[in-house]
């Protein structure tokens, strides 16, 4: 048996060493080189999943990712720059003629008009207060019967002490915006100087929900009767458990719903189970009990 002589050790003191020695240290110099093969595979390099890097592997990965950005901050060289656009003059609430009033080289006075001024414009926000309408609802009393009857507030109004564009941005605010009860609380007095407890907005959202339970019934009604469909689902926090936000798309009309499920019932919900039209969806199982003639996968690219 030819045994390789380690690096480590010179030609005159390898031959001096008896054969079976030889084999042994070439055995264990063979063991340490395929350990250190091993130890520095990751998933980069071998069939080992990610989750199997060290946090050594991962950062250094992370690191490779990172390349030096040589390019000064802000637009580059041939860049179109981007400016805001003027409105145009007749969408403009309020003109100011700035002139000169003397010449900024001799000082003489001047007058006349500039036939193409230069255009400056400040938006503002002009400020809010609240508008508060009082109904005085009479009670009356029969002249015939003595019975007394009291008057019913104005259709459209509000039974609450609060207005719906009010109660919109409330909810927008929670809702859209994400902002906790207490900010939404803080927010409503440090713009609009409306002053609400926690409950009110506790109160404000529940009637916004109870407001959209019948349209959103309707869009998830009708997105079930289209021909096409695109739908698919992500990671979504809901308090301290993750949820997912679905999102099923049709030509006129988007249904979201925030489930706790990711599964295919969530899908048979969006979709009703007798979908007759194409879904147009990734290779996620959940999709699977669609008909193969009935499900496009989308185009990775």
């Amino acid at each position: 048996m030819v045994n390789e002589r380690p690096a480590e050790i010179t030609s005159e003191d390898w031959e001096k060493t008896p054969a079976t020695v030889q084999e042994y240290i070439a055995k264990q110099a063979a063991e340490l080189q395929d350990a250190q093969e091993r130890l520095g595979q990751n998933s980069q390099n071998s069939s080992r999943p990610p989750s199997s890097d060290t946090p050594a592997q991962k950062e250094q990965k992370t690191e490779k990712k990172k390349k030096p950005n040589k390019r000064k901050p802000g637009g580059q060289p041939g860049h179109p720059g981007h400016k805001r656009e003027l409105k145009p003059i007749e969408e403009v609430d309020e003109v100011v003629p700035v002139k000169p009033e003397k010449c900024g080289h001799c000082g003489e006075g001047l007058t006349g008009e500039d036939a193409d001024p230069h255009r400056h414009q400040v938006t503002e926000i002009p400020p809010i207060k609240p508008t508060v309408t009082e109904y005085q609802v009479h009670t009356l009393c029969c002249e015939e019967c003595g019975g007394k009857t009291r008057a019913e507030l104005p259709p459209g109004v509000p039974s609450r002490a609060f207005g719906p564009r009010l109660q919109s941005i409330v909810s927008m605010a929670s809702g859209v915006y994400r902002m906790s009860r207490r900010q939404v609380e803080q927010m409503m007095d440090d713009f609009f100087k409306v002053k609400l407890s926690l409950g009110t907005v506790q109160n404000l959202e529940k009637d916004t929900t109870s407001a959209l339970v019948e349209p959103v019934e309707e869009a998830k009604a009708y997105v079930k009767e289209q021909n096409r469909a695109n739908i698919d689902e992500t990671s979504w926090k809901q308090g301290s458990d993750k949820g997912w936000l679905w999102v099923m798309a049709t030509q006129w009309v988007v249904v979201f719903v925030i489930r706790l499920s990711r599964g295919s019932k969530v899908a048979k919900e969006l979709l009703g189970e007798q979908f007759k039209g194409v879904v147009n969806s990734d290779r996620y199982s959940a999709y699977n009990w669609l008909p193969v003639t009935l499900r496009q996968l989308c185009w990775l690219i």
